[in-house]
């Protein structure tokens, strides 16, 4: 196969350079020489001959990494909806999220995403979407906001004094994520063993940061430092700002890496579960009959247990 496709090669530059008449003298001598049907032997000519004269098309590469990562957070931010509607809300989408300071771009980067086309924006986010149809994304977006974030191990603390707290929260949502369910706020400190758990209708910011803002009003110790993943309920300038104000040490779990928060993960299981289930909780009515079961919770908890970390 190497010998005949050398021959092909030798035999194209004598072909495309010759003349007619020429031409028809090197086919004879193709056609006896590889055995080829003289119709075949013409086609192969010709296509190697136009192979070589063409030049390999080189794309012009228009976005860089910068435009791809400010679309991928305006998508997400979108709730991954296609290209065609994106497009539709990319300007009103941006002037909201840059006002918010959820987003600060380049005039650069702004200009190319005003001016991106439907398919370009699914073209670009053809391997994200595809992570995220696998279940959950390995690759995390860092926005300035989360980058600000110091990132803590599992190895990290070693023996904090008292005050340092690592928070998440507990979804009641049952078999589905559809619609609003009631979520659980728990903070346990990491030298003790204390939690405390507090019952949120919707596990936003804002109800997140005053939840934290009432917890501390019930702990024997002060809070020095919070510790959560990077769920945006956490991950936002509500609870930065707050952290900020009250001299509170904010750091972020990495992503995907739930050794990180072992502590609390534990007592989200041997707490929260054990007393409240997996069932689905709704509504205000409900969210109160839970603050006041976690109210008496507590006592019995911090007090009559022993901590199990």
């Amino acid at each position: 196969m190497a010998t005949r496709q050398e021959l092909i090669e030798a035999v194209v530059a004598r072909y495309r350079a010759a003349g007619r008449n020429e031409k028809k003298k090197i086919l004879d001598e193709f056609v006896q020489v590889t055995g080829f049907h003289r119709k075949h032997a013409i086609r192969v000519l010709k296509r190697s001959s136009r192979q070589e004269a063409r030049e390999p098309r080189q794309r012009a590469r228009i976005y860089n990494e910068a435009v791809r990562e400010a679309l991928t957070i305006v998508w997400e931010a979108a709730d991954c909806i296609c290209g065609k509607r994106l497009r539709q809300v990319m300007a009103g989408l941006i002037d909201a999220m840059e006002r918010h300071r959820h987003l600060k771009l380049d005039a650069a980067v702004r200009e190319s995403l005003l001016a991106m086309s439907d398919a370009t924006m699914d073209r670009l986010l053809a391997t994200v979407r595809g992570t995220a149809r696998q279940g959950r994304r390995r690759t995390m977006i860092n926005t300035p906001l989360r980058k600000s974030i110091a990132v803590r191990t599992f190895g990290d603390w070693n023996d904090p004094a008292p005050g340092f707290f690592e928070m998440d929260m507990v979804v009641h949502c049952g078999k589905s994520t559809v619609g609003t369910y009631l979520h659980s706020l728990v903070l346990t400190d990491i030298a003790s063993g204390w939690t405390e758990a507090m019952a949120i209708v919707v596990g936003e910011q804002t109800p997140v940061t005053e939840s934290v803002s009432e917890v501390r009003s019930k702990l024997p110790i002060p809070v020095r430092g919070l510790d959560v993943d990077n769920d945006g309920a956490f991950i936002n300038d509500t609870l930065v700002g707050y952290c900020r104000d009250n001299k509170i040490e904010l750091t972020r779990c990495r992503a995907y890496k739930k050794n990180d928060q072992a502590w609390i993960e534990q007592k989200n299981g041997a707490v929260i579960r054990r007393m409240v289930g997996y069932g689905r909780l709704e509504g205000a009515q409900t969210a109160a009959v839970l603050k006041q079961l976690f109210a008496a919770a507590r006592l019995f908890v911090n007090f009559f247990q022993p901590p199990s970390n």
